[in-house]
């Protein structure tokens, strides 16, 4: 990774946001990573490289509250990693006619990087990889009632009870924001050649989310670029066939 340069970004609050980038020409990757995710993982790590094949520029980040960025976890919701997010962009296209830009998105960073691409000019391209769209929404209308009244008086509750997620209280902020965005997601589209990749067999963030989403979608622009791509898999889609479609996609190999 010697070819990347850390930086930092200041937020309004006054936090920094850390990420690592490269320089290149003809095109700019901005990789988003995925919820409770730091940037650099074999999904990065493989783009990185890509890029510097190619010659294209690289970009990753952590958001506000998690991995090297500066912040507690608890003080940040959907909102603020959007804010991240478009600052990372407002850098990235900073300059004299800076290179079109395709945003890879993991997980919840993929409906972050759809939002992004919906209003960022300089993005033309976009792969969602188990894009999780309206995550917050959508999880809690499929958690218990008790738990989902629990969650609502309480204010706070973690995604669910592994290990990995226990420690990290959701506010329901997370919820109004989630649905907040979600409501407004078709209303102004602008179109952006678009590819999701989705684990038939992903338990975390489910493939028909996916479906919906290009249904919809479709609905409101039937012309809109969009190829939906449901393979076997699981959430990470971390296999060598998995990063094989990944490239083809990113790179726009045949």
């Amino acid at each position: 990774m010697s070819a990347h340069r850390p930086f930092e970004l200041r937020a309004s609050d006054g936090k920094l946001i850390r990420g690592d980038r490269s320089i290149g020409k003809d095109r700019q990757i901005l990789f988003i990573t995925g919820f409770l995710s730091t940037r650099w993982g074999n999904k990065s790590k493989a783009l990185a490289q890509w890029c510097e094949e190619q010659g294209w520029g690289f970009c990753c980040y952590d958001v506000r509250g998690f991995g090297e960025s500066e912040g507690t976890f608890t003080d940040y919701t959907l909102s603020d990693w959007i804010a991240d997010a478009r600052l990372v962009l407002q850098m990235l296209t900073d300059g004299q006619l800076p290179p079109p830009i395709t945003i890879v998105g993991n997980s919840l960073g993929g409906w972050i990087g759809w939002l992004m691409a919906q209003e960022c000019g300089a993005v033309d391209r976009l792969t969602l990889i188990a894009p999780a769209f309206n995550m917050m929404g959508v999880r809690a209308k499929s958690i218990s009632p008790d738990r989902l009244h629990e969650w609502h008086t309480a204010g706070w509750m973690p995604w669910d009870d592994d290990p990995l997620h226990k420690d990290w209280a959701l506010s329901w902020k997370w919820v109004a924001e989630s649905e907040a965005q979600w409501k407004t997601s078709f209303d102004r589209l602008r179109r952006v050649r678009t590819a999701i990749l989705h684990g038939l067999q992903d338990t975390a963030i489910l493939p028909g989310g996916s479906s919906r989403f290009v249904e919809q979608l479709l609905i409101h622009d039937p012309s809109y670029p969009v190829e939906l791509h449901l393979v076997p898999g699981d959430h990470r889609l971390s296999g060598p066939e998995h990063l094989q479609l990944f490239r083809r996609s990113v790179m726009e190999e045949r």
